[in-house]
């Protein structure tokens, strides 16, 4: 019997992309599924063919609703809406607070939601979608590197205050998946993380993996754990490594 079977799930973002493969896959291990996004067309056309419960609207503010859906209990909480945000440090403060509302303090709104029920009953899982950018970075893409750090520094949080409370927490952080947010990257995507883009049916496969494992770190690329491990040892290299790569994007007409 599955792990999640029975359990109440809920996906922001699940319009498309790796939100919708996370949902379709809890829907097929027998979770009951609230799917969340800001187009209610599209979650309206999943949540019935994975037969969940729509509930469109602001991903920072669904849960009371979801909760209500679910009939009063979210065992599970899957914060994958997000942001691609490109841009430098001269993008616009608005690009920069929308990145930071929507790719973090969207997961803090939904913690403050969830965990006063959590920690009273002594369970609860949280999921975030960070990205590798989170663990590393990602050229031509700076509110966004920032704010997926900014992610994976919350979940980190959450996990090492709360877990001996019960709540199990993970980071997801892929590097390329075949979403429109890999299109939205642009050129320094097509460079960096289109060759070894994933499908985002891979990445709720490692999410499951994890769960099993009770592992923080979710890693459909495993090489991300390298270049994690590189970053740390010999942080200057690392950062060299990554200039040359900013300087072929430059050569490129970046």
């Amino acid at each position: 019997m599955s792990a999640v079977q029975g359990t109440g799930v809920v996906v922001t973002g699940a319009g498309g992309g790796i939100g919708a493969a996370l949902a379709r896959r809890f829907a097929a291990e027998g979770a009951r599924v609230v799917v969340n996004d800001l187009d209610e067309a599209r979650i309206k056309t999943l949540a019935e063919e994975i037969d969940g419960i729509a509930v469109a609207g602001d991903a920072s503010q669904i849960v009371d609703a979801a909760r209500d859906a679910l009939d009063g209990t979210v065992d599970v909480y899957c914060a994958n809406a997000g942001l691609a945000s490109p841009g430098d440090v001269f993008a616009d403060e608005e690009v920069w607070a929308a990145a930071w509302d929507v790719n973090v303090m969207a997961h803090v709104r939904a913690a403050r939601a969830l965990l006063p029920h959590w920690l009273e009953r002594g369970s609860g899982r949280f999921v975030s979608t960070a990205s590798a950018a989170g663990l590393l970075t990602m050229i031509g893409a700076a509110p966004y590197s920032v704010t997926k750090h900014g992610v994976v520094a919350f979940a980190e949080w959450l996990s090492l205050t709360y877990r001996h409370r019960g709540i199990k927490v993970h980071a997801i952080c892929p590097q390329g998946v075949r979403t429109d947010m890999l299109t939205a990257a642009g050129s320094a995507g097509e460079l960096v993380l289109a060759p070894s883009a994933i499908e985002p049916e891979a990445v709720a496969d490692a999410l499951f993996d994890a769960m099993a494992e009770d592992r923080f770190l979710v890693l459909p690329h495993p090489e991300v754990a390298g270049y994690y491990r590189a970053r740390a040892k010999d942080t200057d290299h690392w950062l060299g490594s990554m200039n040359h790569l900013q300087q072929k994007w430059e050569e490129t007409g970046a």
